[in-house]
């Protein structure tokens, strides 16, 4: 790997922990940035360079295990936290019900995925359709949210943001923004929303990384491994300056402003493809 290389895999990690927390798609970006300017695909091969886009995200997931340490820990009986209810607590349970849905349709789907959705068309149309939802569910969801901690979503509330989640297996459409947009039409508020989301992201890209690398294995090399290793770093540390920054944010500003950015961002790209 040369140093040309090398800061591609910087920028694309740069991309991804800027946009991972926010509902615009990470995936989304570093898709639009690499076939339109950067071309890994180039010196990496379709598969490894796909592979990556997959795998950087875990530098972005790393930042939500040392922000939110205390609510995963908690999950596996390693923390307490203090106030939680007795009577209903934010569990396991909530967050393999929550996955699931997204699991099964993404390894029922993952080569039609990675052959037909990873290209910059595909994320055009993706991006405006992620705004819509978006947009209805800033309009359309409770303006008094019953939900506003962790520990008030019901098991049921759960499965149903993991179902809205499988729209982000379209890459650009955002897990943030279906997720997020999900759970504020069942009646979370938008912080709470982004926590679940947050919290969901961990197990799901670990294990979508685990199943991308062993199945595109034979296509990435020993070279590339300088390439991976600079774009998590990457991605690891932009991802811990923006979470916090953007869990303030989502609150005041809610989606609909990202959803207006979709939406300008989708049209300049129609006009530069087409």
């Amino acid at each position: 790997m040369d140093f040309i290389e090398l800061l591609k895999a910087l920028i694309l990690g740069l991309v991804e922990g800027m946009t991972e927390f926010a509902p615009v798609s990470s995936t989304g970006h570093m898709i639009i940035v690499d076939d339109m300017w950067l071309k890994t695909e180039e010196f990496l091969g379709m598969y490894s360079a796909n592979t990556f886009k997959i795998v950087v995200q875990l530098g972005s997931i790393l930042a939500v295990v040392v922000v939110m340490w205390k609510r995963l820990f908690s999950l596996i009986g390693l923390y307490k936290i203090e106030g939680q209810p007795t009577n209903r607590k934010f569990n396991l349970i909530h967050v393999i019900v929550g996955m699931l849905p997204a699991v099964v349709l993404g390894f029922a789907f993952k080569d039609y995925i990675d052959d037909y959705l990873f290209g910059v068309k595909p994320v055009i149309i993706s991006l405006v359709a992620g705004a819509i939802l978006m947009i209805v569910a800033d309009k359309f969801g409770p303006k008094r949210p019953t939900v506003t901690t962790l520990d008030k979503i019901s098991y049921g509330q759960a499965l149903k943001i993991g179902l809205v989640q499988c729209l982000s297996l379209w890459p650009g459409f955002s897990r943030s923004g279906s997720t997020i947009s999900g759970g504020v039409l069942l009646g979370l508020d938008h912080k709470t929303a982004a926590d679940f989301t947050f919290i969901m992201a961990v197990p799901i890209m670990a294990g979508a990384s685990l199943v991308s690398v062993l199945k595109n294995w034979e296509y990435v090399s020993m070279d590339d491994i300088g390439f991976y290793a600079v774009g998590f770093i990457s991605a690891f540390v932009f991802a811990l300056l923006s979470i916090k920054f953007f869990l303030k944010l989502i609150d005041k500003i809610k989606l609909t402003p990202f959803a207006i950015y979709r939406i300008i961002l989708a049209i300049v790209l129609a006009i530069i493809v087409f």
